[in-house]
């Protein structure tokens, strides 16, 4: 499912200011394309997506923190899979890549300010997948760490926390529609990168829908716009 993006990333003007104080990345669908390795354990496309649809159904549904790992093989099950692929697919993470223009838009905005990444994923693979990008991050928050899964606020303030920062002032670039009205709650702006195409929560916009994260640096330079947000 990856989407090669030739585009050149948009440089950022040293002399204009960042709109936001720092960015906080969700990581294992808006920085990395954990799509293709979930596609290939499974063994299609198809039930590649039947097995993340069952473990997003869970996890954001869990709350509390129960062991990722697990999770990921219970939503096996469900999809109708060998609940094994969950130790293929753990035995393979070192093979997950970022989205290919993500490297140089994350050198580009962690020249300007803190980077950070919010992910329901625990510890030990979190950091792994973190490695992955490339980039050097002040925070790098899990669901396992902090002790509930998102969408709940606990782990978007944790990362807050860490950073020191406003939530008015942190970006939340989310890969999944239930980080949008997760992070939003806590007060944070949102930059959805809907890579797939995923459909939206009702009742939430972010303040910008993209289907790559080319248009992120722009947009942190941009003027403040609240009307500017894109429905799919």
């Amino acid at each position: 499912m990856a989407i090669v993006a030739r585009a050149r990333v948009p440089a950022m003007s040293a002399a204009t200011p960042a709109r936001y104080d720092a960015i906080v990345f969700d990581l294992l669908t808006a920085l990395i394309d954990s799509w293709t390795l979930w596609n290939s354990v499974a063994g299609s496309d198809a039930a590649g997506l039947a097995w993340r649809k069952h473990y997003l159904e869970i996890t954001y549904g869990c709350g509390a923190y129960r062991p990722y790992e697990a999770l990921v093989r219970e939503a096996a099950v469900e999809a109708g899979l060998p609940a094994r692929l969950g130790a293929e697919l753990e035995r393979r993470w070192d093979e997950l890549a970022p989205w290919p223009e993500a490297t140089a838009v994350l050198r580009e905005l962690g020249e300007r300010v803190p980077l950070a990444v919010a992910t329901n994923c625990s510890e030990r693979l979190g950091r792994m997948a973190a490695d992955r990008t490339g980039a050097v991050f002040a925070a790098i928050v899990t669901a396992e760490r902090v002790g509930f899964y998102k969408p709940r606020p606990e782990v978007y303030r944790a990362v807050v926390a860490e950073l020191g920062t406003d939530p008015a002032r942190t970006l939340f670039v989310a890969g999944s529609a239930s980080d949008v009205p997760g992070a939003k709650a806590i007060g944070m702006p949102v930059y959805w990168h809907n890579r797939i195409g995923l459909p939206p929560r009702a009742g939430v916009r972010p303040e910008m829908l993209e289907s790559s994260l080319l248009p992120l640096a722009r947009y942190m330079l941009a003027p403040a716009d609240p009307d500017q947000a894109v429905q799919s």
